[in-house]
């Protein structure tokens, strides 16, 4: 195992805590996975987005940077492998979409502060899927507040993430899960495992399901 510090991100829907799940399993890694139900924001933002942005992502900024932070800190031996399943800078990349400018920039500053106090990951594992598949992801999975999420708000979180992964060319495992079922077929996952083996070369390194 060539990675220390995995990161599995992806759209809302995409699947990033069920592979987070099976990898922890299959390495006896450590697993970081976001508290997105503590957010007393959630739901009234997805109501009233424009009232309630600014808060909602305060408040998973100091979660994920509270949850992170202990990495700094502990060293544990039976768990030389550490998974979580999102990325600190997606903070920023939802504010990006999320805030207004004014806003974007006041967030901006204090995620500069503290995002060079966390330890960055050693690979990034990105679940791509096109929006009418994580429609279905989302209604499956039947959290009320997203069932009214439009495919347009999905689509600008995919094109924020893209590019941000082609700006800084960070290396990413990019993987296709359009017709992705991680738990029910073996194959899927082997692809990713196998891909883990292997040196992956800085930047995108793209991978098919079969």
């Amino acid at each position: 195992m060539n990675y220390h510090f995995i990161t599995i991100e992806g759209n809302i829907g995409a699947g990033k805590t069920t592979l987070s799940h099976l990898l922890a399993k299959h390495f006896n890694a450590r697993l970081i996975l976001e508290q997105f139900a503590d957010n007393p924001f959630l739901p009234k933002f997805y109501e009233n987005p424009a009232q309630y942005a600014f808060p909602l992502e305060l408040f998973f900024m100091a979660e994920r940077y509270k949850q992170l932070k202990e990495l700094v800190h502990t060293n544990d031996l039976f768990q030389s492998i550490t998974i979580s399943d999102y990325l600190f800078t997606k903070c920023l990349l939802f504010a990006k979409v999320n805030l207004p400018a004014e806003e974007y920039r006041l967030y901006q500053k204090l995620f500069d502060i503290i995002h060079t106090q966390l330890i960055q990951p050693d690979l990034l594992i990105y679940l791509h899927a096109p929006i009418p598949k994580l429609q279905a992801n989302i209604r499956k999975r039947n959290r009320p507040y997203e069932q009214a999420i439009p495919d347009g708000y999905l689509f600008n979180i995919q094109e924020t993430y893209m590019n941000y992964i082609r700006e800084y060319n960070i290396r990413t495992l990019f993987i296709d899960v359009s017709n992705a079922d991680f738990l029910g077929n073996s194959a899927h996952l082997k692809v990713i495992l196998d891909a883990l083996e292997e040196p992956l070369g800085s930047g995108q390194n793209y991978y098919t399901l079969p």
